[in-house]
């Protein structure tokens, strides 16, 4: 009789992780920053159909990286969540807080159990509030996990390196078109620090905006509102830019 082969408890964990990293990291990354008259979620993704982004509820959004099929999943779970809890309660109890505590139970399940896989999947759920003071940005790795994050937060293949990027210049008041062109340039730097291009076609855009008369805040930004938005911030920039050169 042979004898089983042995590996501790924190080798498999580690072993684990390391699956899930990779499983992300071959995914394109997506930035979710704060403006002042809301949250945006911005992403390179070339297909029309299987979004990033989604709406949950009224005022939470879902953002996510990594293996379609298993966040997909993650987020239908979690619609049902949001709807079942705000009809038996009130639509107020539907928090972005308490569907990242949903999510990172389901996550933690399911990395630290030996009977299937981890999920390659790294999540962000933003709730805006009435004042930028009361928007949430939660992040869940794959282990369930949850960070809170104020201002700016990247996720997916190349997160650390964006995630610097974005803290060195986002800012508290940025407009729209400004977050927009922030979140497209950390997007497009390569890892060696290079910069391309991303044609608006390849970009997925959506916003939670707090000044949205209807209940429901979450808009996808598409079309010539997209492009309107990335002309006006490219122009704006070259005004400066001259303005810069008279002095």
């Amino acid at each position: 009789m042979s004898t089983p082969f042995y590996v501790s408890p924190q080798q498999a964990m580690a072993d684990r992780a390391e699956y899930a990293r990779k499983g992300i990291a071959r995914g394109r990354s997506l930035v979710v920053l704060q403006y002042v008259d809301g949250i945006v979620f911005v992403g390179e993704n070339p297909s029309r159909a299987l979004h990033k982004f989604s709406e949950i509820y009224d005022r939470i959004g879902f953002a996510a990286a990594g293996k379609y099929n298993e966040y997909e999943n993650l987020r239908i779970g979690g619609v049902r969540y949001a709807d079942l809890r705000g009809y038996t309660y009130d639509r107020d109890d539907v928090t972005a807080r308490g569907l990242a505590n949903v999510y990172a139970q389901t996550l933690g399940t399911i990395f630290s159990s030996a009977a299937e896989k981890p999920y390659e999947v790294e999540l962000v759920v933003a709730e805006v509030g009435e004042t930028p003071d009361g928007d949430q940005i939660y992040r869940l790795p794959h282990d369930g996990s949850i960070v809170d994050e104020h201002g700016s937060v990247a996720v997916g293949g190349n997160a650390e390196q964006i995630s610097s990027y974005l803290d060195q210049r986002h800012q508290d008041g940025m407009t729209l078109a400004e977050a927009l062109s922030l979140a497209v340039q950390a997007l497009s730097r390569d890892t060696n620090g290079t910069q391309r291009e991303i044609p608006a076609e390849r970009l997925e855009v959506a916003v939670l905006d707090r000044t949205r008369p209807q209940q429901r805040k979450f808009k996808r930004i598409v079309g010539r509102q997209l492009a309107r938005l990335l002309e006006a911030d490219g122009a704006s920039s070259a005004t400066e830019a001259e303005d810069a050169e008279e002095e």
